[in-house]
């Protein structure tokens, strides 16, 4: 059975509801997506109702998924949905809109993804436009064709109107002029500036939430009743021009998530009818088209190179700082640039299935799974801002009544608390930040799944890696080999040859490929079978067969006293050991050694700078895995695991702090999933990699681990920068307010600073 819980957001929460549904009888398993904030339970019958009373007792609203089969969802682009203010509102008010079952909101795009019964579609729109919200559908559950969100420009004439005439009221009002010129002018201030606050702060009351448009509408109003005209219109400007320069700032940010579509160009040169190149939409090439791409030019899709030779900047995809040599058979992708030869390849994705389009949707999902600090200041603006409206109604009317002072002045005070009291620069001070941290990971190569990653990635305390692939290139070569016993040297290498041609293992494939080059001859293999960790098995000629590594070895009771000593001395050189075992014991030794990474050893002494721990896990025999980790650096290395055993260890390690684990996204997934975080080696191109791993690096450099975690470091420093910002100029303002020093403008304007400060500040990541 799966569940939408809206608010299952954070491992937190994982947690929680996995400790409350292990409890439920008949519950067998729990399958999690913090993404699309859904869970599947796995059950025997009768477990429905326990499951979901259960998830009832600890706050969490599951609502069923399976059951809604008329249920279709439905993006809407929203141009006005731009901050988590007005995220609140929508939620508030399609939340218990009867036949809406789920909402998920992504504020980059500005898109709602709404799931709904059929034909309730045009009450939502209806819901959202008695909000105020223009919602334009994008989308559809049934494969309705994507369509651009329209761009819409600020209408400066208004503000400039607004602010001449505001500016008129405060001077001729310094020269006595006749009030009712004053205000006059003051209402032209408001009416061509203020309105739009107005419609928002009154859409926000009726349907009570108190954001920031209620409450400067509110000390508007209070101004100008209270005769403080010109300040009324100077606030109601300031406030305007604070809320498009906002706007605009975090547009920015977004911006530079936005701006990597625009590294793939939309025309391409396509092979047309055998014989003719023609220039073609990049949406519209089909898959297995043969495109051309010249020097000089960018890529505009996925492919293998099928003719020529040249080298490819891959920066915007992997980040890797140096061109790549790519020649037939090599992959490509768009948004690369291709800088010396011409090169000919073979389409293998489509435009809105390529990498650089998987990056560009995995972090606009991402920027949805919000951080522990984020999480915290949305609550915390959600009960701050009644809470200060309740202070602020107190100091209106307490101290003219216990006290026996002005009405006017203590009303006055209040208004201006309700101005410094509106969160913007609270709000926006955490977004930022997470959505430029980010987009700066993935300009350079880094693909994280979430802020909750982002933010943890800095405390990290113990690593785990993978060798093969990770810590080691990958391409091991054979480098011995000998027959054992009275078996026939050739006939064992063909078996051997012939078994390792059927497996994907960097091992075998390095014997396979010596066979190839020796032009051993390669038997048919029937019955074939991968053994996860240990090698593989098949029947060649009517006999059986295993080739595998020592471990496989010992399992089949195939051990001697001269056979562990020749594999110890191979393994005392660092070499991965591998034999061909028949029915009557082992027939051949094949060794094969990777070389180490020059990478591996800086980025091993970076994460030890750093305060990192490091740990091998590696299916390899203890002796290689000793001899790399002491070659590289690395504090401890564990040999012979299989998928299960590297589970166990990830397990032992979680005791002693946050734990990362870095793997081929694959054959590690256990461990992989059980880490606090989980890195996937050299991404680029793998569709199980960058949908399943919390943090995805696009190329095969180590190095970009210690870079996360320095991002992750220095994104928590701005994230503290920006609050105490936020609620430091505040807290000063409501000194002075109770002081009776601040004015409203002064307030509005130091509101309007505060969030240009955290903004600017928070952008200053996409630098990093």
């Amino acid at each position: 059975m799966r569940y939408r819980i809206e608010n299952m957001d954070c491992p937190t929460e994982e947690a929680l509801i996995r400790n409350k549904l292990g409890q439920v009888p008949g519950v067998t398993d729990l399958q999690f997506n913090l993404v699309q904030r859904t869970l599947t339970v796995l059950h025997q019958l009768p477990a429905l109702a326990p499951v979901e009373d259960a998830l009832a007792a600890i706050g969490m609203q599951a609502v069923p998924l399976d059951t809604a089969v008329s249920a279709v969802e439905t993006a809407l682009h929203i141009a006005k949905m731009d901050c988590r203010t007005k995220e609140g509102l929508i939620r508030g008010k399609l939340s218990g809109m009867p036949g809406v079952d789920a909402l998920a909101f992504n504020l980059v795009q500005r898109t709602l993804t709404v799931r709904h019964a059929t034909g309730v579609l045009p009450d939502v729109l209806a819901a959202l436009k008695s909000l105020g919200f223009e919602a334009e559908a994008v989308a559809t559950a049934g494969g309705a064709e994507l369509t651009a969100p329209v761009r819409t420009r600020t209408a400066w004439w208004p503000l400039i109107v607004s602010g001449a005439a505001a500016l008129l009221a405060e001077v001729v009002s310094w020269l006595g002029a006749p009030a009712w010129l004053v205000i006059a002018l003051a209402l032209v201030a408001i009416g061509t500036g203020g309105l739009s606050t107005y419609k928002k702060g009154w859409i926000a009351l009726k349907n009570r939430n108190l954001n920031m448009n209620a409450l400067m509408s509110i000390a508007v109003t209070g101004a100008m009743l209270i005769g403080h005209w010109p300040e009324a219109a100077m606030v109601m400007v300031l406030f305007a021009l604070a809320e498009v320069i906002e706007a605009k700032s975090l547009d920015r940010a977004r911006n530079a998530i936005r701006g990597l579509m625009d590294l793939a160009p939309e025309r391409a040169t396509v092979l047309q009818d055998g014989n003719r190149w023609v220039e073609a939409d990049a949406k519209t090439v089909a898959l297995d088209s043969r495109v051309r791409v010249k020097p000089g030019e960018r890529i505009a899709l996925d492919g293998v190179v099928v003719l020529g030779r040249s080298t490819i900047n891959q920066a915007p995809i992997t980040g890797e700082s140096l061109p790549v040599e790519k020649a037939e058979g090599d992959p490509v992708f768009a948004g690369t640039i291709n800088e010396a030869g011409s090169l000919e390849y073979r389409v293998t994705a489509t435009a809105n299935d390529s990498t650089l389009a998987r990056i560009i949707h995995a972090v606009e999902a991402a920027q949805g799974n919000r951080a522990p600090t984020q999480r915290f200041v949305d609550q915390f603006a959600r009960w701050y801002t009644p809470l200060v409206f309740a202070v602020a109604i107190g100091v209106a009317v307490v101290p003219p009544l216990l006290m026996g002072t002005a009405w006017l002045e203590w009303t006055y005070r209040a208004l201006v608390l309700l101005v410094i009291a509106c969160p913007c620069a609270l709000v926006i001070s955490t977004p930022v930040s997470i959505v430029s941290g980010l987009a700066a990971a993935a300009r350079h190569g880094i693909l994280i799944k979430g802020g909750v990653y982002l933010e943890n990635g800095r405390k990290l305390r113990w690593l785990a890696l993978d060798k093969t692939g990770t810590i080691t290139h990958g391409k091991p070569k054979q480098t011995d080999f000998a027959a054992w016993g009275e078996a026939d040297p050739g006939l064992a290498r063909a078996i051997a040859v012939s078994l390792a041609a059927r497996s994907d293992h960097p091992v075998s494939k390095a014997i396979a490929v010596a066979g190839q080059d020796d032009a051993v001859t390669v038997r048919e293999v029937e019955d074939f079978a991968a053994l996860p960790g240990r090698g593989v098995r098949g029947q060649v000629a009517g006999a059986h067969y295993h080739l595998g590594n020592h471990r496989l070895v010992q399992d089949l009771g195939a051990s001697s006293a001269a056979l562990e000593a020749h594999f110890s001395s191979l393994e005392a050189q660092g070499k991965s050991v591998v034999a061909l075992l028949a029915s009557d014991g082992v027939q051949a030794i094949f060794a094969v050694a990777d070389t180490v990474k020059d990478s591996s050893r800086q980025a091993i002494a970076d994460l030890h700078a750093l305060g990192v721990k490091t740990l091998m896990l590696t299916g390899d025999n203890p002796h290689t895995a000793q001899a790399i980790a002491g070659e590289v650096g690395i504090d401890r290395a564990q040999g012979n695991l299989l998928p299960e055993d590297k589970l166990r260890e990830m397990e032992a390690l979680a005791a002693q702090g946050t734990s990362g684990m870095v793997g081929d996204g694959i054959n590690d997934a256990p461990a992989l999933a059980r880490a606090d975080i989980g890195f996937a080696m050299g991404a680029a191109g793998s569709d199980t990699a960058i949908e399943t791993a919390d943090v995805a690096l696009m190329d095969d450099d180590l190095r970009k681990i210690p870079a996360f975690i320095r991002l992750s470091r220095a994104t928590a420093h701005v994230l503290m920068q920006n609050i105490t910002l936020a609620l430091g100029i505040k807290a000063v303002f409501l000194v002075l307010t109770f002081a009776g020093q601040a004015t409203m403008w002064a307030a509005v304007f130091a509101d309007m600073g505060a969030s240009l400060l955290v903004v600017g500040n928070g952008m200053r990541l996409l630098r990093k």
